[in-house]
């Protein structure tokens, strides 16, 4: 039984642990470096918006975001890069790894209104059309072409080195990416709110995300 890191805050991770659990991993949430050799993978979670200083920008657009957070983050997925563990970010979790490889980001989308969640819940994130790179993960999984969710108003920009971007929304906005030689993924949508009792009509099967990192 593979074991999972959750790197979030404690009573705010109930959809991860629990899409985890359903496919047979075992996982913890913590905000601490770990020692990585207890765990086979890292998912970094979604949240708020990150310290825009993290990717040598002024706040301009960014909402609320927690400096600490973030920089314990970014350490602890420091931790499985360096041994090579399997990585998936969602959302918020997403743009933490392009940062960590020097990459930046858009601090509020032009089109944040065709992006951002609706109301608070599973149902009020909004459905789009994304398209997925020729050859990639998400090709392989879902298609060239596939509905998924969203909550965010922050993007992804230049990618960090040795990130491919593999999934955009048809306004270019940046919907998935991988690391061209390690086994580290990431979506800005959230799959654990499009799997098993959460599955919404019209949209993918967020489980097969998941079970990328748990298999």
């Amino acid at each position: 039984m593979k074991n999972i890191l959750i790197a979030g805050e404690a009573g705010k991770t109930h959809n991860y642990e629990n899409a985890l659990r359903r496919l047979g991993a075992e996982c913890r949430t913590a905000l601490h470096v770990p020692d990585v050799s207890l765990y086979d993978g890292l998912l970094l979670p979604g949240g708020g918006d990150i310290d825009p200083r993290l990717f040598g920008q002024l706040p301009a657009g960014t909402r609320a975001f927690d400096p600490q957070l973030d920089r314990i983050q970014l350490a602890i997925l420091k931790a499985f890069v360096m041994e090579r563990k399997p990585v998936l970010g969602i959302c918020k979790g997403m743009q933490l790894i392009n940062i960590y490889f020097g990459g930046d980001m858009v601090q509020h989308l032009p089109c944040a209104q065709s992006h951002e969640y609706l109301r608070e819940g599973d149902q009020g994130d909004q459905l789009h059309e994304t398209a997925a790179l020729k050859g990639s993960y998400l090709e392989a999984l879902y298609g060239e072409s596939f509905v998924v969710n969203s909550a965010h108003h922050q993007a992804v920009a230049a990618p960090g080195r040795g990130i491919c971007y593999v999934q955009s929304a048809r306004d270019g906005v940046i919907e998935g990416l991988a690391h061209e030689s390690l086994p580290v993924y990431g979506v800005q949508w959230h799959p654990e709110r499009l799997c098993f009792g959460h599955r919404r009509e019209g949209a993918v099967d967020g489980r097969g995300v998941l079970e990328v990192l748990v298999h």
